[in-house]
Formats: structure tokens, sequence, C-alpha cells
């Protein structure tokens, strides 16, 4: 390929690394909002967050792109640029998925720590910032990998926008030298090591929030008494 192929090919991996940061950052803010709302103590609250995310996980990602960036702009009156649009759709398509994380998360913390905090007088907002939050998070990691790993394929779907992403950059390449095996062969390989670094930050990130969580006390050095200092006779 030319300079000039290889630079929009490297344009396009830069809109996908922006398209991919934020909507990480809406998917996870959806994620933890919604999954502790599932586990509040009002129906009401848990009915919203449940209906949110059985709409959003049963919907088609790609459908959702197109609901928002061409039915959303004549009913409202305004047009979303690509990117946020894109950043709109898969942030809360993907957010509903990561919130039965969180959700599962928070169950599975021992039901004793949720009483100590009763027993403590904690607010419900102090249990879940000062008792649930701190050991659950810990075990959100590996499924929010996996998470990410997904949506950054994902992003892949906004190229119907016409949106210089990573996968429209490699077709406009395809088409200019029309050889389909050796640019999507570059494509996927550029994927995969997104992918790749992405799962190396997270595991990174998951041996630092477990690294405080569950460790023993030190243990104390016990010291034997020597036989004059038994009952003060040697």
């Amino acid at each position: 390929m030319t300079s000039g192929l290889w630079e929009l090919v490297l344009r396009g991996v830069w809109v996908t690394v922006q398209l991919l940061f934020f909507s990480a950052l809406l998917a996870t803010a959806v994620s933890f909002v919604v999954g502790v709302a599932r586990t509040h103590r009002l129906w009401v609250v848990r009915f919203l967050a449940g209906f949110y995310t059985e709409v959003f996980r049963g919907t088609s990602a790609l459908v959702m792109i197109f609901w928002v960036f061409f039915v959303l702009p004549p009913a409202f009156g305004w047009q979303l640029v690509p990117m946020w649009a894109g950043t709109l759709a898969l942030g809360l398509t993907y957010g509903a998925y990561g919130s039965e994380i969180v959700r599962g998360a928070l169950g599975a913390v021992d039901p004793a720590q949720q009483e100590g905090g009763i027993a403590l007088s904690f607010t419900p907002w102090q249990r879940m910032k000062l008792i649930l939050l701190p050991q659950a998070v810990p075990e959100m990691i590996p499924p929010f990998s996996n998470l990410l790993i997904e949506l950054l394929k994902g992003t892949a779907l906004v190229s119907i926008m016409g949106m210089g992403d990573l996968a429209f950059s490699g077709n406009l390449v395809r088409l200019a030298l029309q050889e389909s095996a050796e640019i999507y062969t570059y494509i996927l390989l550029i994927y995969f090591v997104i992918a790749f670094l992405l799962t190396r930050m997270m595991r990174g990130l998951e041996k630092k929030l477990k690294a405080g969580v569950g460790k023993a006390a030190p243990k104390r050095k016990t010291v034997t008494p020597e036989p004059a200092q038994i009952g003060g006779v040697r």
C-alpha cells in the first residue's frame, strides 16, 4: 500500500479508538447506575432498571445505530454527528449488558457483609460505597474485559453511517486496490493488537484492585517464655 492509503487506515484506527473510549465511558456509567438500581429496595426502581436492561439487550446494536442516527433527528429536530450517535447507541446497548455484570457481582457478596453494615447503622449508600462495591468491583473486571472486547468489535457497525472508522477506511482501501485478502488481513491484525492491549490493561487493573482485598492479617510472632520466666523459678 502507498503512504496515503496507510494514512487513511491510521486515521481510521484513531477514530475507532476515540469511539471505543467514549462509548466505554458511557457504557460503564450506565452499567453501574442501572446495575445498582437493579438491587434497589423500591420495586419501581428495580422495574424501570430491569425494563431498560431487557429492551436494550433484546434489540440489535446495528438497528439501534440506525434509529439514533436516522430516526431521532426528524422526531426531535436535531442531528447528531456520527461520533456521538455511535457513542450513544453503543454505550446504551453495551451498558445494558454491563448492568447485569454489576448486579451479579453485588449479589455475590456475602450477605453477612451487608448485615454487618446494617448492624453498624450504615445508610444504604454507605453500605454500597464502603462494603459492597470494594468487594464486588474486582470480580467485575474479567467479564467487563470481555465486554470491552465485544464493544471494540461492535465499533465496526458505525461504518454504516459513513463514519471513517477502521472498518470503513479498510473498505475504501480495498476498493482503491481491488485487493481484499491483504487489506482485511491488516485490519484483522490491527483489531487483534488493540484487543490484546485492552486485555493486558484490564488484567493489570484486576491485579491492582485485588491486591488490597482479602489480604490475611499479618501473623504475630509467638514468643515462647524461657523456663526461668515460668513461675519466676528456674
